[in-house]
């Protein structure tokens, strides 16, 4: 299986997060990044390619032009503002107050475009975001071009950014765009499946009225865990999506018996569906010692799972998303492939 990365991913890296009411070094740092890598040179994975040039074509089909635009020059226009460090938002609009205005000054247009003030922007944030659409582009090509499956080492993540905003380290969808290409290459029904810990609601948000993207994601209950306001069992799609989108919301301390159970039923509703390619939103934050989450599965169980998506026998796209117990991400990960590859 190939795999697609860009070094370009280090141009991001925010110095703070806001976490538990202290800023800590993000959780989500390029490290996690070496640690796959390494990982993926031991168990004798083919070399890591450069995916090239971004093709923003793609992006801006499916995701909002004024989004795509502030991305771009955000830093920018906080610093002209006089602002110090890098971009955090203060402000975000809620119930009862007016989405309809997009402010003028670049603090208020950061709160309008965000969803988690978790996420910073810095620098170069722009430029390592296009950096991981263009490995995930560069996998669906490889896939496209008849490969089995392609390895797409996002960094940045994109599963929790939406159509028009972006938070829980998440800028650019890489997933969503994959899929959407999938699409516009001739696929009548492609299915993104999303193992990461954490509810993929951006992809939720951007395919929850069409009937063309099955969405399936096994996650922390939202009741107890971010995103908090999306992945409930009872969202199903709306309009000529719906009975496309499938939530899966497990408990603390849920193990790898149940979560595999809600594999399995995820991976059967694909099947009967009909899906002709696959999106995997490949976090390993499940991961019993994940310093960000509440489920028990150990590095083994990643393997049992990739052995039950292979199976499946589609033509695979994965990308990468969270997993932040740095000393295990890259094992984990990598089970998850070679399980894959061995199914």
């Amino acid at each position: 299986m190939q795999t697609f990365f860009s070094e370009d991913h280090r141009l991001h890296f925010p110095q703070a997060e806001l976490s538990g009411g202290e800023f800590v070094t993000p959780y989500e740092r390029p490290s996690r990044v070496e640690c796959i890598l390494h990982r993926l040179r031991e168990c004798g994975f083919p070399g890591v390619t450069d995916p090239g040039p971004v093709d923003m074509g793609p992006v801006a089909r499916l995701l909002d032009a004024g989004f795509l635009s502030f991305l771009e020059t955000a830093y920018a226009d906080w610093k002209a503002e006089g602002y110090g460090g890098e971009v955090i938002t203060t402000a975000m609009p809620t119930r009862h107050q007016r989405m309809d205005r997009i402010p003028r000054c670049i603090d208020g247009r950061v709160g309008y475009y965000c969803h988690a003030s978790e996420t910073a922007i810095t620098g170069g944030t722009w430029a390592a975001a296009q950096s991981s659409m263009a490995s995930a582009q560069a996998a669906l090509r490889a896939v496209a071009w008849g490969a089995r499956a392609a390895f797409a080492l996002c960094r940045p993540p994109g599963h929790h950014a939406t159509r028009d905003q972006f938070g829980g380290y998440c800028f650019l969808n890489n997933a969503a765009v994959v899929a959407d290409m999938f699409v516009a290459q001739g696929a009548k029904r492609v299915a993104i499946l999303d193992i990461d810990f954490h509810h993929g609601n951006g992809t939720q948000q951007i395919f929850y009225g069409r009937g063309d993207v099955l969405f399936a994601s096994l996650h922390g209950d939202p009741m107890d865990m971010y995103p908090y306001y999306a992945g409930f069992a009872d969202e199903t799609g709306a309009a000529a999506g719906e009975g496309t989108n499938l939530n899966y919301p497990l408990p603390p301390g849920t193990p790898y018996g149940p979560w595999s159970e809600a594999l399995d039923h995820a991976i059967a509703r694909i099947r009967a569906w009909g899906a002709e390619a696959l999106v995997v939103s490949l976090g390993v934050d499940a991961y019993k010692d994940d310093p960000i989450s509440f489920f028990k599965l150990d590095s083994p169980d990643f393997t049992d799972c990739g052995r039950r998506i292979g199976r499946m026998g589609l033509p695979t796209v994965f990308c990468m998303e969270g997993g932040y117990a740095i000393e295990q991400v890259g094992v984990n990960t990598v089970n998850v492939l070679e399980g894959f590859e061995n199914a």
